[in-house]
């Protein structure tokens, strides 16, 4: 979908892990921004994107180093103030006359501290409500270092082992930082952001409410007249997806819901009340849950769970898809951060973007075109454009559901009884975390079902019922995560009611694995 013409940054990428991170800042001061990787930032690109400013990123390559990363000698003549970070303030003092070492003692990872030094007030507000005098707290990761600034620049700033950690030429808007104001271990980092984009000029132009106009027009000038279909799981994703395609094109949108068995409690009715009844949307519910589940009983490797489930998802979409008759389109709720994984960032000026098909396969195999009209937002905004659109808070802030559902959180084989316990403990669960005002403070929270039983005493009894799991993470992006810290009062009466009020538990855990090592679900 072609988005309108808006104020742009381009950041340029040289493969840093938190790359995403400066654009996630970005845009959450109303700034669009694009990440393209340095292979593809030709000096024909440069001309037709137009950016009003630029960053370079950080990367792990070493500028010393022959055929190391570079961008194009247009960038620095493009008369647009630049930012560099990390790798890509020694690529600026190595393209523009400075000197990059490798090493040589000067590494600094982790936590530091820059002393400010020299005349700030010549940043023009760059630096603005960060200490003028005293240190600031930094995140730096770099093992090579400047060891000579080129010439029109001045240091504003220095750490143990970066004599140049901030610096500057003023009379052509270059700005450059040894550390990562990205990540929230450098507190004010999303300050000195906030203070490059106004010397930029950028008027945060970027909005949800204005996002919502022009997507709605794009959605009609793509699809025109003709049908299309959607995969809706219910899910955050594939609902703003839904009510906006639908807002766009009415009647001409039909949603397929696969009920495979393996949603949580009262889901399915819940999708389907929203959906068809609310909105008042074409919805086929197709209910397959005999069909899945028979394929899956006697399964217990995960991976083989999930084969099953992604091939019959395939199957049964296609066949209900097939009831619409005429769909041109299939609509899925793909991110921005979805298509930045898939380009390659060792590929060359060529490197191409693969689909994330929510429905794997079924574009090519059914013959139909795209719509992604979330493919420019990260999940924040996706929640900011459902709130304008009117979604419910219960779907816009809910957490992560895995495609295959309870599958992966029923370790070992999958049984009617056995997702029939788990259901009914996990609402429990989650019912807890919303009486304490926590669910918003978490990332993902979820029961599994172990494959175990143990001896319990219960009414003077004995029993031998299953164990749980309860699971509960931080995250910024589901690519790391920490277990939530609940208190022992909360895990003792969460444990309480679930072994009172779900026959067939006997014995409640919590895991507090972090990923790494672990991953967020159990298989």
């Amino acid at each position: 979908m072609e988005i309108p013409s808006h104020q742009r940054l381009l950041i340029i990428d040289f493969g840093s892990q938190v790359t995403q991170l400066i654009a996630r800042r970005l845009r959450e001061l109303n700034v669009y921004c694009e990440i393209h990787p340095f292979q593809s930032v030709t000096p024909d690109f440069l001309r037709d994107f137009a950016p009003k400013a630029i960053i370079l990123s950080g990367g792990p390559a070493s500028v010393p180093e022959a055929g190391s990363p570079r961008p194009p000698e247009a960038v620095f003549a493009l008369g647009v103030p630049i930012l560099g970070i990390c790798y890509g303030q020694q690529v600026m003092m190595h393209m523009l006359g400075g000197e990059v070492l490798r090493g040589e003692g000067t590494a600094e990872f982790g936590r530091a501290y820059v002393d400010p030094k020299g005349k700030l007030d010549l940043l023009e507000g760059w630096f603005d409500g960060l200490e003028a005098t005293g240190q600031e707290q930094v995140w730096m990761s770099h093992g090579d270092h400047v060891s000579r600034i080129a010439p029109g620049f001045e240091v504003y700033g220095t750490s143990p082992n970066a004599p140049y950690a901030i610096t500057a030429d003023t009379n052509r808007h270059f700005y450059a930082v040894q550390f990562h104001p990205e990540v929230h271990h450098t507190p004010k980092g999303a300050r000195l952001y906030e203070n490059f984009i106004r010397l930029a000029g950028f008027t945060g132009d970027w909005t949800m409410a204005g996002y919502r106009e022009q997507a709605i027009a794009a959605i009609r000038k793509q699809v025109g007249d003709a049908k299309v279909i959607c995969g809706l799981s219910g899910g955050v994703d594939s609902s703003v997806a839904a009510v906006l395609i639908h807002e766009a094109i009415g009647d001409q949108l039909t949603c397929v819901f696969v009920d495979h068995g393996l949603l949580r409690q009262g889901e399915a009715e819940e999708v389907v009340t929203m959906f068809r009844d609310h909105y008042n949307m074409p919805l086929i519910h197709a209910d397959e849950q005999d069909l899945f589940l028979g394929a899956l009983e006697g399964v217990s490797d995960p991976e083989v769970k999930r084969k099953t489930i992604g091939k019959l998802f395939i199957d049964v979409f296609q066949k209900h898809a097939a009831e619409v008759g005429g769909a041109a389109f299939l609509a899925q709720g793909t991110l921005y951060p979805d298509v930045i994984e898939s380009v390659s960032f060792s590929g060359g000026p060529s490197a191409t973007i693969k689909s994330h098909h929510n429905v794997g396969g079924l574009p090519e195999k059914m013959g139909l075109k795209l719509v992604e009209p979330l493919r420019e937002l990260f999940k924040d905004e996706v929640r900011a454009l459902g709130r304008e659109l009117g979604l419910p808070p219960s779907f816009i802030g809910r957490h992560p559901f895995p495609g295959p559902g309870l599958a992966i959180r029923c370790p070992g084989e999958i049984t009617r009884d056995k997702l029939n316990i788990l259901r009914k403990a996990d609402a429990v669960y989650i019912d807890q975390i919303r009486r304490h005002g926590l669910y918003d403070d978490i990332w993902q929270a979820f029961v599994a079902i172990l494959p175990v039983r143990t001896v319990g005493v219960m009414g003077d009894a004995r029993t031998y019922d299953y164990a749980c799991a309860l699971r509960a993470v931080t995250s910024v992006d589901g690519m790391t995560a920490d277990y939530y810290p609940f208190s022992h009062d909360f895990l003792g009466e969460t444990a309480t009611r679930i072994i009172n009020e779900v026959p067939g538990i006997n014995r409640v855990t919590y895991d507090i694995t972090s990923k790494p090592p672990g991953t967020i679900e159990w298989e």
